[in-house]
């Protein structure tokens, strides 16, 4: 077999394949032996009609056919070896001779990685921001978790501004009522001004067991958009109480015994999100540094389907959520220009960070641990709601794997950049990104560390 290689641009090759017809004789036979199978000739049990047979009643063009569909792929892959050429996509293939005997020829089109450099990476430098938390952050918190152990408390006054209240509502439009416009029951903080115009005007001042009669535009249902007269109706007036930070509120919020464990803790909790914040940060911004600083040539095939991809996935999400695109746009306040816009910048970008990410890889020799990719599958497996064992197996059938250790490969690059940079916080103090994310896997997940504290569930009303 005689392989010819040109380069169409920087990230497209064409390849001309010359192949002697005796390499096509397994592959021949093997076309020979289906066609017998399948055809029944008097005289001949199935699947034992002879070649020439076959050849007299049915013509060779078929079985010639069929053999050059099973042998090209084969004969493209070994190609793509011998001349150490890494594909990108699917090739376009074209048989360009096929000479019974003597010789079949065809072209393979395809997109392949561009060849780039990169620079010495250790001479990156990136700012992040501090990692320090001060006492106004510790008790903001604190002060939030108060809300989370709040109690309601009835009292006897009029509506005011934050106030909690049950309400009744009914709706009339011409003196005619709004069937889906009555609600009984209704709890609402005085002031959010989240339901109906006018509401929180109406209820400030009222009392328990008071109606009042006030106009409003019909946010939803038959009649949305008109002028109604709404009655509301105060059934209860409620006031929220804060527990006090005291050792009491610590054993009953945490964990711990005293106010002051209970502080330390958060501090803790609360520099390991930001110092799980600052590798985060470091990650990208040195990614964007190795982008703006690298200039590579993009295969255009692999940018439109990326961005097909991501069309496709906002699609299949309206779909779901039952909108259409324009309703998208209307609540996004963008057009589809802008978004066609957005999706290209971010789809070369992607593709782009690929390339400098699988050159790490590769240049740095790195690997990816079966640890790391069922860590990795797990991770994946909590946020979708499935088991672990069940997304290996279905990723593992679909022969997504390959995929899924592409993926930790990438990251894992961008974990060794981070260490081999220099990143420094606002402050200009050194930052070590192993020690860091050493010291965040110590204390907790770093995602959740904010909500380790909330061990109770919501304020029940009293």
């Amino acid at each position: 077999m005689k392989t010819d290689v040109e380069e169409l641009s920087p990230t497209r090759v064409k390849l001309t394949i010359e192949v002697p017809f005796e390499e096509l004789k397994t592959s021949l036979d093997k076309a020979y032996r289906e066609v017998a199978r399948q055809v029944r000739v008097p005289g001949f049990r199935p699947g034992k009609v002879p070649p020439r047979i076959i050849d007299q009643r049915f013509g060779r063009a078929a079985v010639l056919e069929q053999a050059v569909n099973e042998a090209v792929p084969e004969l493209y892959s070994k190609a793509l070896a011998e001349r150490d050429v890494v594909p990108l996509s699917q090739p376009d293939l074209e048989i360009t001779k096929l000479d019974d005997g003597k010789e079949l020829a065809f072209t393979a089109e395809v997109d392949i990685r561009p060849s780039f450099d990169l620079p010495d990476v250790t001479t990156l430098s990136v700012t992040v921001e501090n990692a320090d938390v001060g006492p106004d952050q510790v008790e903001e918190y604190l002060g939030a978790l108060r809300e989370r152990f709040a109690s309601l408390k009835t009292v006897d006054r009029t509506v005011e501004s934050g106030d909690f209240v049950s309400i009744d509502l009914a709706a009339t439009v011409d003196g005619e009522t709004v069937e889906d416009a009555q609600a009984t029951g209704v709890s609402y903080e005085v002031g959010t001004e989240s339901m109906l115009d006018g509401l929180d005007e109406a209820l400030t001042g009222m009392t328990a067991a008071e109606s009042k009669t006030f106009t409003a535009e019909l946010a939803g249902g038959s009649r949305q958009g008109m002028a109604a007269d709404v009655l509301v109706t105060v059934n209860s007036v409620k006031v929220k109480e804060l527990p006090e930070l005291d050792d009491e509120f610590a054993q009953s919020a945490s964990e711990f015994d005293t106010i002051g464990e209970l502080r330390a803790s958060t501090r803790k909790q609360l520099t390991a999100v930001r110092q799980a914040g600052q590798a985060g940060q470091a990650r990208e911004r040195l990614l964007q540094a190795l982008i703006d600083q690298v200039d590579i040539p993009l295969p255009e095939r692999i940018v439109a389907a990326e961005i097909e991809q991501r069309r496709k996935s906002l699609q299949d999400q309206l779909d779901r959520a039952g909108l259409t695109m324009q309703a998208y746009f209307d609540a996004s306040d963008t057009t589809a220009a802008k978004m066609d816009a957005d999706f290209e910048a971010d789809a070369r970008r992607s593709v782009t960070a690929g390339f400098i990410l699988d050159k790490l890889a590769s240049e740095e020799d790195l690997t990816v641990t079966p640890e790391q990719l069922s860590a990795y599958v797990t991770e994946q497996a909590y946020r979708m709601g499935v088991a672990p064992d069940r997304l290996a197996q279905q990723l593992s059938d679909n022969g997504q794997l390959p995929a899924v250790a592409a993926d930790v490969l990438r990251a894992n690059a961008l974990t060794w950049l981070t260490e081999q940079a220099t990143v420094i916080d606002e402050a200009g103090r050194p930052v070590d990104i192993r020690a860091t994310e050493a010291s965040v896997a110590d204390t907790e997940d770093a995602e959740e560390a904010a909500d380790d504290l909330d061990v109770e569930s919501d304020a029940d009303e009293q």
